[in-house]
């Protein structure tokens, strides 16, 4: 008796349904399916830069505390918040207080 090996196939492309991307063409439902992979793929990234972001706080936050120092810097978390205002404008200053309080007391 031999046995029969299947060799694996490569997924078919699945196309996006126009109702899913609200999209009123194929076409246009194509293109945001394609840029909608991509968005997943960045946050995906960005995920992984915060929780890294995350980890070297907490580095910081032990070195200061283990040193005397308070577990939070104020003059260093304004220059973070002028920083992300700067670059990204009001929204920015949100999302750096955000990332701020993600970061803070996980020592």
């Amino acid at each position: 008796m031999t046995a029969t090996t299947q060799q694996p196939t490569a997924p078919a492309r699945a196309t996006t349904a126009p109702e899913r991307t609200g999209a009123r063409t194929p076409e246009a439902a194509e293109l945001i399916g394609g840029a909608r992979e991509r968005i997943d793929a960045l946050d995906d990234r960005i995920i992984g830069l915060v929780q890294e972001r995350m980890a070297v706080s907490a580095v910081i936050q032990e070195a200061r505390i283990g040193s005397g120092g308070r577990r939070v810097n104020l003059s260093r978390e304004m220059e973070v918040l002028a920083h992300y205002r700067d670059a990204l404008g009001k929204p920015g200053t949100a999302l750096a207080m955000t990332l701020l309080e993600l970061c803070r007391g996980r020592v």
